[in-house]
């Protein structure tokens, strides 16, 4: 089993994953390791890139794409290790033919913002509960990756544009987790050699493969787990607001022939994840579902309406810029993408969906209003306002009372750090195998 020294039961912070990056190229000469600076946040933050190897071919590591997706720099710094110390002889791993290229962290600021939740999964006692309150997750137009689909060009996403025209790498790996389920791989482009190294990987490591998943619910699926991008004429088939999904920085390396894979692991998994047996009430559940998360939606904006003349206004603060963005109509769009499943279902039409499929959107619809309650209940912590206690406790109830039938109802246990950063390891390594064949 792939255990990195460097890899213990915790994610590591931004910080501490700099400082690892930077002892490892004095540690490992051999590896011609160097940092850089390839650009500077919003908030005047240093995006750093660690770069192994002297070979013409480049494979892009994208860590800390989502601030509340702790698990890629945990994954960079093993993947790191393991390339220094030449560990996995091969093609991929061939230093002189191959350079490496490890972005530490696409999204500084919004790491600084989701300080806490290092801590708040460490230890031996996990709890969804400890994880939201601390977890922060940008509007989209906030996200390097997804900001150029809707029009914003920040700099964080122009300086990874950059590093992708300047290294035309042959593959760009983005490594996310999902708070719970299964793990998967979106692709751009087939890569038919991942599939197997992927199910085996995660047989190993007692994770379960996503049968079905929100993020890629109607996209091609040419193994379990594996999802791969629609043509561009086949919008329909991407979820709501995805349509311009071209302009994001996973499509940038298509210009130079390459490919990306979005390399998902799961914080908490479930073995409904990858049951593929045809769901006996799914019509029913996906309708319970879409007022689930509109329920939930409704319930976080009321406290959030009663709080509004002493929170501080948007422009000054990104939670609050969250609440509104979630509060304006993304709850619906969340309940209304899965529609055409609900009709498949309602009209008997086949395949059926599976248990797997559905305890997906389970996910998501529980996952929605809990970002939204842990958000302003950190707000409402810290406000100077005499109504700011009762709220509290009123949303804090709510809050803990659907982190505790997450966890029941989707059987939820905790996957070990270094089985999560294993397996996301591997499934780099694999693909970069296939893509340079």
């Amino acid at each position: 089993m792939d255990r990195s020294p460097t890899v213990e039961d915790r994610y590591p912070t931004v910080e501490e994953v700099t400082d690892s990056a930077r002892r490892l190229v004095s540690r490992f000469p051999g590896a011609a390791g160097r940092l850089r600076r390839i650009g500077t946040s919003r908030a005047g933050r240093p995006m750093t890139m660690l770069s192994l190897g002297r070979g013409p071919r480049h494979v892009l590591v994208v860590a800390g794409p989502h601030p509340d997706e702790p698990v890629g720099p945990a994954t960079a710094l093993a993947l790191a290790e393991q390339l220094a110390r030449g560990d996995r002889p091969g093609a991929a791993t061939d230093l002189s033919l191959v350079t490496w290229d490890i972005v530490l962290c696409l999204d500084p600021d919004g790491a600084a913002l989701s300080r806490g939740v290092e801590e708040a999964t460490a230890g031996p006692d996990h709890t969804l509960a400890g994880y939201y309150r601390a977890a922060y997750r940008p509007v989209a137009a906030e996200q390097p990756e997804w900001a150029p689909i809707v029009a914003r060009q920040l700099p964080e996403s122009q300086a990874l544009f950059a590093v992708i025209d300047e290294l035309r790498p042959v593959l760009q790996c983005s490594l996310h987790s999902v708070e719970a389920g299964g793990s998967w791989v979106q692709l751009t482009r087939d890569l038919p050699e991942l599939a197997a190294p992927f199910q085996v990987s995660a047989a190993d490591l007692g994770i379960p493969v996503q049968l079905g998943t929100f993020d890629a619910l109607y996209w091609e699926n040419p193994s379990p787990g594996i999802h791969v991008l629609p043509p561009p004429d086949s919008t329909a088939r991407l979820a709501a607001g995805s349509e311009n999904i071209g302009l994001s920085t996973w499509c940038a390396p298509q210009r130079h022939g390459g490919l990306t894979a979005i390399v998902e692991v799961p914080m908490w998994a479930s073995d409904l994840a990858d049951d593929s047996a045809p769901h006996p009430e799914a019509a029913a559940v996906l309708r319970d579902l879409a007022g689930l998360v509109r329920d939930g939606g409704r319930q976080v904006t009321a406290v959030l309406d009663k709080a509004r003349a002493f929170l501080p206004p948007p422009e000054e603060s990104a939670p609050r810029r969250v609440l509104e963005w979630m509060a304006d109509g993304l709850y619906d769009l969340v309940a209304e993408s899965w529609q055409p499943l609900a009709r498949q279902a309602a009209e008997d039409m086949r395949p059926a969906p599976t248990r797997a499929q559905v305890s997906a959107l389970d996910i998501v619809a529980r996952r929605q209003p809990l970002r939204a309650a842990g958000l302003l209940l950190r707000l409402l912590e810290t406000a100077d306002d005499p109504a700011a206690p009762g709220l509290y406790r009123d949303l804090d109830e709510l809050f803990t009372t659907w982190c505790a039938d997450f966890e029941k109802s989707l059987r939820l246990r905790w996957v070990p750090v270094h089985h999560q950063v294993a397996h996301q390891t591997r499934t780099v390594l694999a693909a970069a195998e296939a893509a340079l064949r």
